[in-house]
């Protein structure tokens, strides 16, 4: 399993580019889900709420925006290409993304090598990428995740709830396990935000990407 960080230069025209183009520091991303083409994410948009809410919800292929508080937005939008190019070849990706106008910066999670190469290939067709980081974790890694919490996502991967496009819905996953659907995303974000802390913040060496794979 890697934790590869993506560094993406887009060339395709996007709401989000347009809006973060003139702003100093990179915007914050955490993606909710990614579901029949549509992706849904929490924007920290900060000062810039209120423009940004208006935009959004102005454009007409933005599908939904809400004001959640002062500082961040709730937006629902067909995806731009590069959420599912990541989804669609087995990656996860949840926090610490940002954009920057052309610019964006992807945590993703992936189980094997080929997976990260076809996201790369993927990208490339729309944009220009540079892989950062590439780090490789063991199976101690997830000593912070409970054994609840490791039975969820499992359940999850098992079922296809990781696939793409999924196999199961949240609420069908929920139903199976016998628990709400907002008890099961709290398992699911706890587990993945454990495993991903647990190699963000360890120091390890990177791994050289074999081209090879």
């Amino acid at each position: 399993m890697f934790t590869a960080t993506i560094h993406f230069t887009q060339d395709r025209e996007c709401i989000l580019r347009r809006l973060t183009a003139d702003l100093a520091e990179p915007v914050p991303i955490e993606i909710e889900e990614l579901q029949d083409g549509l992706v849904t994410f929490v924007i920290r948009s900060g000062a810039h709420t209120e423009r940004f809410r208006d935009e959004l919800d102005a454009a007409d292929h933005v599908e939904h925006v809400a004001r959640l508080d002062d500082d961040h937005l709730l937006v629902t939008k067909p995806s731009c290409g590069a959420y599912s190019a990541i989804y669609q070849n087995h990656g996860t990706l949840r926090r610490s993304n940002t954009v920057s106008g052309r610019q964006r910066e992807y945590h993703v999670l992936v189980f094997r090598r080929q997976d990260l190469k076809a996201i790369i290939a993927d990208m490339e067709e729309f944009g220009t990428v540079t892989l950062g980081t590439l780090t490789e974790f063991d199976d101690q890694t997830d000593s912070r995740v409970t054994d609840r919490q490791r039975e969820v996502v499992l359940e999850a991967l098992s079922r296809g709830y990781y696939d793409w496009p999924r196999e199961i819905t949240s609420e069908q996953l929920a139903d199976e396990l016998d628990i709400s659907r907002a008890t099961l995303h709290e398992h699911l974000r706890k587990a993945e935000r454990a495993l991903l802390s647990s190699v963000l913040t360890e120091r390890r060496a990177p791994v050289v990407p074999d081209r090879n794979d």
